[in-house]
């Protein structure tokens, strides 16, 4: 029986270290992202996931160590070169322009060239708005399509944002708790939406999360962030049965 071939290496972190005022955010952060997976990180508040994800797009520089994307080392560079080159971020609070519709919204982050927001100037071309509709359609958003964000749903406000950020054509995700603020009856709606556009569009996508549901039912790889440090990291089932993340952080 021939094995199944191994996913493509996309991004490696190596020995990734930062402190603020003496506290160790990151501690030796070493782990590798592959084409197509989605990566659940979980860990207590303060553990650090965020801040590594920040290291990995360019918000924060670590103090050592390397992140290096598709065989580039892209350690030093800017958030808008990291995003040029296919790695897009999601934030925690959706970066949306709430008095605006989500079509709008949609076409605004359609405009993006090269990873750089071009202004409202223009965004309602045929190429954008086209751009914009797919998006719709691929999130599930064409019902609400003319609405002002500000009448919408926090689940809507997730997808439209996670939506502007797939907009820039990344091959990889970093996503901050998607389904935070979210409510509990739609949490597994913008998980399915977001999980079949992932697989649709053949992106990885690396995601920090609280809720266990979620990782058990969207994650296919876990890693345990514990005081800056990786705990562990494996197959949903046997990383949350492990004695020590069970002790430590669930």
């Amino acid at each position: 029986m021939t094995e199944a071939p191994q996913p493509a290496l996309l991004l490696q972190a190596r020995g990734l270290a930062i402190s603020f005022g003496g506290v160790h955010a990151a501690r030796d952060i070493s782990i590798d992202v592959y084409e197509h997976e989605r990566l659940a990180i979980i860990g207590q508040n303060g553990a650090g996931k965020s801040t590594f994800l920040n290291m990995c797009t360019g918000y924060l520089r670590p103090e050592a160590g390397q992140v290096v994307y598709r065989a580039r080392d892209i350690t030093r560079l800017t958030p808008h070169e990291i995003a040029r080159l296919g790695i897009a971020r999601a934030f925690q609070h959706p970066q949306v322009f709430i008095e605006h519709t989500v079509l709008d919204n949609l076409r605004f982050a359609s405009s993006a060239c090269g990873g750089f927001w071009q202004g409202w100037r223009g965004v309602r071309s045929p190429r954008y708005d086209d751009k914009a509709r797919e998006l719709a359609a691929l999130f599930r958003l064409e019902s609400v399509t003319e609405k002002r964000v500000s009448e919408t749903s926090e689940g809507t406000r997730k997808l439209l944002d996670i939506a502007m950020a797939l907009a820039l054509e990344p091959r990889l995700l970093m996503l901050d708790e998607p389904t935070s603020g979210v409510s509990a009856e739609d949490k597994f709606k913008v998980m399915d939406t977001l999980r079949d556009a992932l697989d649709i569009r053949g992106v990885a996508a690396v995601f920090v999360e609280h809720d266990m549901d979620v990782v058990r039912n969207y994650a296919e790889r876990v890693a345990v962030w514990v005081e800056g440090r990786i705990l562990a990291a494996g197959p949903p089932d046997d990383v949350l049965h492990d004695p020590r993340v069970l002790e430590s952080v669930l």
